[in-house]
């Protein structure tokens, strides 16, 4: 691992906070109308890019809020740098991630199954041990 690990690591979150902040004041109807959560940044070493993990909450079109994501970049990119002091701005790169639906689904389905615990079934535990 390279020695700036744990200053790439402070960049990630530093960078992280502050565009889940400014995601909030885009006024473009694409994002405001729909909860978009910042998941993960990853900036690359040279602080030029920066991969944007984004997740939405509800049902809505993906490819509209990458779309309004992409035309604000220009503006979170511009806020980033003023409530940073950073050397270059990285380029945005916005990426969907679904991790959290997709948790969020397992955990339905889990909720749905019908099991039952040793104590619902009559069955001690205590019993059984000695």
């Amino acid at each position: 691992m390279p020695s700036n690990s744990s200053r790439m690591v402070r960049i990630n979150e530093e960078v992280m906070r502050n565009l889940a902040t400014l995601i909030r004041q885009v006024k473009d109807p694409r994002i405001a109308n729909s909860m978009v959560s910042v998941i993960r940044c990853d900036v690359t070493n040279d602080l030029r890019w920066c991969k944007v993990y984004v997740s939405v909450l509800g049902q809505f079109d993906h490819k509209e809020i990458m779309k309004g994501l992409k035309s604000a970049s220009g503006f979170l990119r511009r806020e980033l740098a003023h409530s940073m002091s950073l050397r270059y701005t990285p380029e945005l790169v916005f990426v969907i991630d679904d991790s959290i639906a997709y948790g969020a689904h397992i955990a339905g389905i889990l909720n749905k199954l019908d099991i039952r615990s040793e104590d619902e079934d009559g069955s001690q535990l205590g019993s059984e041990l000695s």
